[in-house]
């Protein structure tokens, strides 16, 4: 019996962690994400919903920066993800 409790709040537990959050704006775009000037014109109808993929680019300072996106159930794309680069090439 006590181990079935535990089996069941492991399950609930286990479950929680695995779930994916498609709800909210994601991070406000900055020059250079993809969603800077609005969502892509192009169909993602063959990318599944909750896939995720990088984008890596320059900002505007001159940062190398990459960004991580989710395709929602409607297709956009939201911003789950940001961070610098660091460059090697310079010797500060």
């Amino acid at each position: 019996m006590r181990s079935t409790a535990i089996a069941i709040i492991g399950a609930v537990v286990l479950g929680g962690c695995t779930g994916v959050n498609y709800e909210g704006a994601g991070l406000t775009p900055i020059p250079g994400s993809i969603t800077y000037r609005g969502q892509p014109h192009g169909s993602l109808t063959k990318s599944p919903i909750g896939w995720t993929f990088p984008h890596d680019f320059t900002d505007q300072f001159g940062r190398q920066m990459e960004e991580t996106y989710i395709i929602r159930p409607d297709r956009t794309l939201a911003i789950v993800g940001r961070q610098y680069r660091p460059d090697i090439s310079r010797n500060d």
